[in-house]
């Protein structure tokens, strides 16, 4: 929309860049071009605006596929003006003077004609495509259909409309028949993930089995060695008795040994003793046998005399005293002793 100000009964126009302006005075056009800034008089001005930057028109509308169901289908279509005379020339695009904005609705009318355009083609393209077709490939199709259908329009070039871009947002059918077309892939879905559990629980079964058998071959091989262990264990502890009863045999004969070299030590020093002694009393026997009486007497008396307790003094009366001298062979001498 143009900017327009009043100075003493003019008018100043300033216009934008994407603004194409055209300016009529008496018939006669005076001003043509974009972003242009004039003074004029507004009982003598026919103005024009034609916008050319890009558009955006948003559509929504329904359609009817080959098998009766019924469908939304959201698009996009983009479009400039490329041509603003002939535009101006078959549009109303013209502003007020004083105001500058449009006296009538041009975008309304472009709309109408695009959104048209647009469905009839759209329908002409759903109606040859099945509900399953369309949902899966109508988008591009549709989208093509329409693209094409704009581009052969022969009112959209006479206008100076230029078709930019076509969008189709989405093909929807009616939520009942929506739900019903999702049930079978939610069961699928659901086939897929219920497959998918009892996977992972034969999984973790053979999983559980494996590790069980492990488990199972463990133990096993634990017995085998206890056995194993037991088995050098009672090998051990034989050939340990065997070894400390050959140790105690050897040391058994070591003492036997011995013990019989000692008995032989013994009986050989006792014959030696016995020999010893019995040459001491066979020489002590003929010493006595050499001796006097008389001197083995007085060796007996003497004999007794050891063995005897100890006598501090004895009395012998002159009979005895003269009886025991004259047998030693010494003269009497009477005393006390």
């Amino acid at each position: 929309m143009a900017d327009i100000t009043r100075r003493f009964g003019w008018r100043h126009l300033r216009s934008a860049p994407t603004a194409h302006i055209r300016h009529h005075r008496r018939g006669r056009l005076v001003h043509d071009g974009r972003g242009l800034s004039f003074w004029y008089r507004s009982l003598s001005a026919a103005l024009s605006e034609v916008p050319v930057d890009d558009r955006e028109l948003a559509m929504a509308f329904h359609a009817r596929t080959a098998d009766f169901q019924d469908v939304a289908v959201q698009a996009t279509v983009t479009y400039r003006i490329s041509n603003p005379a002939e535009a101006a020339e078959r549009l109303d695009f013209s502003v007020d003077p004083d105001t500058g904005s449009w006296r009538g609705a041009p975008l309304e009318q472009i709309a109408t004609l695009l959104t048209e355009t647009a469905q009839q083609h759209t329908l002409d393209a759903l109606a040859r495509t099945p509900l399953a077709v369309a949902l899966v490939d109508g988008v591009a199709s549709v989208r093509g259909r329409v693209a094409d259908g704009l581009a052969a329009e022969p009112r959209l070039p006479a206008t100076g409309i230029d078709v930019v871009a076509v969008r189709v947002v989405a093909i929807r059918p009616e939520a009942e028949v929506e739900r019903a077309l999702r049930t079978p892939a939610r069961e699928q879905i659901q086939q897929e993930a219920d497959r998918a559990t009892y996977e992972r629980r034969a999984v973790a079964v053979e999983r559980e089995r494996a590790i069980a058998e492990n488990e199972l071959a463990s133990q096993i091989e634990l017995a085998r060695r206890e056995e194993q262990l037991v088995e050098q264990r009672g090998t051990n502890t034989r050939r340990e008795a065997e070894e400390k009863a050959a140790a105690d045999a050897v040391r058994t004969q070591a003492d036997a040994a011995r013990k019989v070299s000692l008995a032989r030590a013994d009986a050989e020093a006792a014959r030696q003793t016995g020999a010893a002694r019995a040459e001491v009393q066979a020489a002590w026997l003929r010493v006595h046998d050499e001796a006097a009486p008389g001197t083995l007497q007085a060796l007996a008396v003497a004999r007794l005399a050891e063995n005897l307790p100890r006598i501090e003094s004895i009395t012998l009366s002159p009979d005895v005293l003269t009886g025991l001298l004259s047998r030693l062979g010494r003269p009497e001498d009477g005393a006390d002793a």
